[in-house]
């Protein structure tokens, strides 16, 4: 910037935060300044209108760089750059291994082979799922949730036969006997043997420093309905529980902390995720530098320590839990937030799940959609050239500062229980996840959080094509039947109102779609706005939507709601008007249809006492009071 620059600041005078505030009280005309301008996140955190540089007084961690410890602004000194990963689901090896060849001419750096049964993998089994790839140039990772330990002996000694230089290989091994504890509620043998088994995989593949042998699965707790701070409050006490046990049984936490890969889920909260990762990575780093790790690192080391050893291995794939089947396009634009979230908030792997993977085996469109989500990514926003590019932004640099702090306070409230499985085995872990999916579930229900083309702004002609399990729309329990303590559960926030609108599909290939009658009268300002109220509650449940034009009379308007035969009408007018005119419908209906008021008049009372029974307003409960229409209608 030259001197010229400079001198253009000059003509615009600093404004100070107490004209700022002055202002907005003066706007605001008497409106209450928090509940108009302030928003409260699920974590707790109070989201101010505006950021200035003094919110970001007393943060230490504004003087580090990237690559610098604690690693908040990134683990490399230049650039953002990450690895583009596709899952594969392994049904055969030579199948799975025909795939990966071909989606790696198609963008992909990194390959993920999920194994959904307990099998035994053999040398023999990865080199024919391996066979032509180079794994010195591709990460290859592999997600089972049993018989980890043959995984990684079969393959140390695959990739010796394999000569493959130690130094060059990258991938991760999922070994978490801590969530698998979490998911079925019970450790495969016992508890001891299971962290001795992890100490003998570390052991194992010591020469293979570049695989991250042991997985923290934060995206479960992400999948279940968690908070932002408690994914990542109980990640860090997962990852805590594995430095202490593995210390205890005498591995040095420089050792241990590389090994240990977290995967994230990225939910929708575009600034907040960007924030969690930026958290996460400081967070981690603080912990492992109290095990005193030693290690050969680079420059970031201090007296006796690795400072590096608390850099933090993050994968992040987008969430499921706010993913739909109905509209399921809208899943793209998810998605692709999400992956922005990650990236900028410098995750070094991402998997973008495709936008149909929650409804049937995802297509190849849907799979290279969403390998090319990550592409424009890189090739055309280059959000990998730049490290850490959310650096100076007052609101994120504060989101980062308040995520790490709530985030503290559920770790270091886990640790006072005597860490992660004895906090798990009391139910604390598990109360407040359900707690938080309740509270989350509840909030879409009623429209304070919106689920585009679910609970807000549905495709009014949609209908599924294709024939649904009940699956579908369940929670997915995988809690062993001789499990010892309550397990998390994970789901789609969706699940419930779209299990109500595909009933009304199914419902209506036998008979005719329930159909919905806008009824508007009076004003016109407030009977249009009514109708679409109504049209969109009604369409969430699948029903068909009768929006008019203004009535001239009531007389009119009931007759042509008998003549499209309609099953619900919904009087659509004015608060002041109510009194007038839905007594007089209600009465013209003759119970031929369900009469729905929609608003909550001053005269609801009156309305009662004449018969009405049926509102609808901005508080209502979607859920709620669609199923008890369903009912009503027979639909079940």
């Amino acid at each position: 910037m030259n001197e010229n620059d400079m001198n253009l600041f000059q003509e615009f005078p600093s404004v100070s935060t107490e004209t700022w505030e002055s202002q907005i009280r003066t706007d605001l005309k008497g409106k209450d300044y928090d509940k108009t301008l302030i928003w409260s996140t699920n974590e707790g955190i109070k989201v101010r209108p505006y950021y200035r540089d003094e919110n970001l007084s007393g943060l230490e961690f504004l003087d580090t760089l990237p690559g610098q410890f604690p690693y908040v602004r990134g683990n490399h000194k230049t650039g953002n750059n990450w690895l583009v990963r596709q899952d594969i689901e392994v049904s055969g090896f030579v199948q799975a291994n025909r795939k990966a060849l071909q989606i790696l001419s198609k963008g992909v750096t990194s390959l993920g082979f999920l194994f959904k049964s307990c099998q035994e993998i053999s040398t023999e089994d990865l080199k024919a799922l391996c066979s032509g790839i180079d794994l010195q140039k591709t990460e290859v990772n592999f997600v089972m949730t049993c018989k980890n330990p043959i995984l990684v002996k079969s393959l140390v000694e695959f990739l010796k036969e394999q000569k493959a230089d130690p130094s060059l290989v990258k991938g991760s091994v999922n070994l978490d006997p801590v969530g698998v504890f979490t998911l079925k509620g019970k450790f495969c043998s016992s508890e001891n043997e299971a962290f001795v088994r992890v100490k003998e995989v570390l052991d194992s593949a010591v020469d293979y420093s570049g695989i991250q042998l042991i997985g923290v699965n934060g995206r479960n707790f992400n999948n279940a309905g968690a908070s932002i701070v408690q994914e990542l409050g109980f990640s860090l006490a997962i990852g805590a529980e594995y430095l202490t046990r593995l210390t205890d049984l005498g591995l040095d936490a420089g050792i241990i902390a590389p090994r240990i890969r977290f995967n994230f889920g990225i939910g929708g909260n575009y600034f907040m995720e960007i924030a969690k990762l930026r958290a996460a990575r400081m967070l981690w780093a603080r912990i492992v530098q109290a095990y005193h790790p030693k290690c050969e690192c680079d420059e970031n080391c201090g007296e006796g320590e690795c400072l590096c050893a608390g850099k933090m291995h993050i994968h992040s794939e987008t969430s499921v839990w706010n993913k739909t089947i109905y509209d399921s396009y809208v899943n793209l634009l998810r998605t692709q937030t999400e992956a922005m979230s990650a990236t900028l908030g410098g995750t070094d792997s991402l998997t973008i799940k495709p936008f149909d993977v929650v409804y049937e085996q995802p297509t190849d469109f849907a799979e290279r959609i969403a390998r090319n989500q990550q592409a424009i990514l890189k090739e055309e926003a280059h959000f990998d050239k730049i490290a850490d590019p959310g650096a100076g932004s007052y609101y994120i640099e504060s989101l980062t500062a308040e995520i790490a702090e709530q985030s503290w306070k559920i770790f270091l409230d886990i640790q006072d229980k005597g860490g992660f499985i004895a906090a798990f085995r009391s139910g604390i872990v598990q109360t407040q996840v359900n707690e938080m999916a309740v509270k989350r579930t509840k909030a879409v229900a009623t429209r304070r959080e919106n689920i585009l083309g679910v609970n807000q702004f549905p495709n009014y002609t949609e209908q599924i094509g294709i024939e649904l399990s009940s699956q579908s729309f369940e929670a997915i329990d995988q809690t062993s039947k001789d499990a010892e303590v309550d397990t998390i559960k994970m789901y789609r926030s969706a699940r419930q109102l779209e299990a109500l609108r595909y009933a009304t599909d199914r419902f209506s290939t036998l008979n005719i779609r329930p159909k919905a009658f806008m009824l508007t009268i009076g004003d016109l300002v407030f009977s249009k706005a009514r109708a679409q109220f109504s049209s969109n509650f009604f369409a969430v449940a699948g029903y068909e939507v009768v929006d008019n034009n203004a009535f001239e009379s009531v007389e009119a308007g009931v007759n042509s709601a008998l003549e499209a035969s309609a099953d619900i009408v919904v009087i659509c007018s004015s608060d002041d008007e109510y009194a007038q005119y839905a007594p007089e419908v209600y009465r013209q209906l003759k119970g031929k249809a369900i009469f729905v008021v929609a608003g909550a008049p001053a005269c609801s009372e009156d309305l009662k006492a004449v018969g009405i029974e049926n509102f609808i307003n901005v508080k209502t409960n979607l859920l709620e009071s669609l199923t008890g229409y369903n009912h009503k209608l027979g639909i079940k």
